[in-house]
């Protein structure tokens, strides 16, 4: 098998709009793809979030308890600006010794975080 890239990865939501406000408006992610009442795809650096109803085509719904890591260059002021916008954080920022990690959740409770790697590799 030869993999290229990853071509998006699926985020459930239970009401799309207030997914699409919290994506766009938010967040300020841009929109990709409008898929109508099916969901929307938002731009995520070079990756693609598609969000989307499952129980629509069928399938079982879930949040995703895995972090998407959403790179910042400064984890504490981007946390700041969004804490301004209405996002709670859970618990303060945290310092591993190589990266700052700042935990969130979408309405739905999707795990996101802002990171920033200050170690070299």
């Amino acid at each position: 098998m030869d993999v290229e890239h990853v071509d998006f990865v699926s985020v459930h939501s239970t009401d799309l709009p207030r997914s699409r406000r919290f994506y766009v408006e938010t967040l300020g992610l841009p929109v990709e793809a409008d898929r109508d009442e099916r969901g929307f795809e938002v731009t995520l650096g070079q990756l693609c979030l598609s969000v989307w109803n499952p129980t629509a085509g069928g399938m079982e719904l879930g949040s995703n308890p895995a972090h998407i890591a959403i790179h910042v260059d400064d984890v504490q002021a981007a946390r700041s600006e969004l804490e301004g916008r209405g996002i709670a954080f859970e618990g303060e920022t945290f310092d591993t010794g190589v990266c700052h990690m700042a935990f969130f959740r979408d309405p739905d409770g999707n795990a996101l975080m802002l990171h920033k790697r200050y170690a070299p590799k």
